[in-house]
């Protein structure tokens, strides 16, 4: 087996949505898949032709076992710690309009939420090239945030690229309680994605160029920030690289973070300049909006030419 350029943990959990617009009081249809932010991105990488491994605990369920196979059916190399003890998690995704989203969350002591250091096997970060991680997975309890720690040790023991996606869930912790834990992630890692509000979660009463150099003091070369259909900026030392978004129908945003950063890690590992970076991670978190799913939409090369062929002139900021 190709050892993985990429590895990534977390939590993904059965994803159950409705099929129609309107409130889960009333659909009569449902379908039926999975979802989590760290997977998202590892499909997303595999589909983009990167060799990537992501690693979870699921319960030992029906659930659990649809988890580890959607995954590993995309050709992402699943690590599943298969916990006894406890239930896969799982989300419910209703569209109460057509221009809004709503996500439940059922995942409290789930087995996701239980992941601990020594989950992660012997050399499994050790061989990849770029280790990447959310703010999702630590807030989750004091075990995942201590396997995130012992990850990011690791990648940096081996001289590992750090990405970290902030994306901040509210149903986790408050801003006040989750800045702090957040933030120590941020400076320990080399490349830092998040939106603005993101940011501000991190160095409250600060501007984005203020967190983007508040990071770089603490060790961290790259802040990407999100901006939605507006593009992205790349914030460095010396340079600040804006690229516009792409107009299209959104259908569905969720999941479109995590296609972007996919995208754009990707581009990085084939050392690309920033504008042709920022070029792919904001096509690919285009594309994540076209579709109803959390990963369904991410492209592959030969989509994503397709894609940025026809709607070559994106949006200018």
């Amino acid at each position: 087996m190709t050892s993985p350029s990429v590895v990534t943990l977390g939590e993904t959990m059965a994803l159950v949505r409705t099929t129609e617009i309107g409130s889960l009081r009333h659909a009569n249809a449902m379908a039926f898949g999975i979802g989590g932010a760290e997977s998202n991105v590892a499909i997303g990488l595999a589909r983009l032709g990167v060799a990537v491994s992501w690693l979870g605990r699921v319960g030992d369920d029906s659930l659990g076992e649809r988890v580890a196979r959607e995954i590993r059916g995309d050709g992402v190399q699943v690590h599943a710690v298969i916990d006894a003890e406890a239930r896969t998690g799982l989300m419910v995704k209703e569209r109460p309009s057509a221009s809004s989203t709503a996500v439940h969350y059922y995942r409290a002591g789930s087995a996701g939420s239980r992941l601990r250091p020594e989950d992660l096997p012997e050399g499994w970060v050790e061989g990849a090239s770029l280790l990447h991680i959310t703010g999702i997975t630590p807030l989750l309890s004091a075990t995942a945030r201590d396997a995130v720690h012992a990850a990011i040790d690791r990648a940096r023991a081996s001289g590992a690229t750090v990405s970290f996606d902030i994306n901040y869930r509210s149903a986790l912790a408050s801003p006040e309680v989750a800045g702090p834990v957040l933030r120590e992630l941020a400076e320990r890692s080399d490349v830092v994605f998040g939106g603005e509000e993101e940011f501000a979660i991190l160095y409250p009463e600060r501007s984005v160029a203020d967190a983007a150099a508040a990071l770089r003091d603490a060790g961290c070369a790259t802040t990407v920030v999100k901006l939605g259909p507006a593009g992205a900026a790349v914030v460095t030392a010396d340079t600040v690289v804006e690229a516009g978004g792409f107009v299209i129908e959104v259908v569905d945003t969720v999941g479109a973070g995590d296609a972007f950063v996919s995208g754009y890690l990707s581009a990085l590992l084939e050392g690309l300049d920033t504008d042709a970076i920022l070029h792919r991670a904001n096509a690919c978190g285009a594309m994540a909006c076209l579709v109803p799913g959390d990963w369904e939409a991410a492209p592959t090369r030969r989509e994503l030419e397709r894609f940025v062929d026809r709607d070559s002139d994106p949006v200018r900021r």
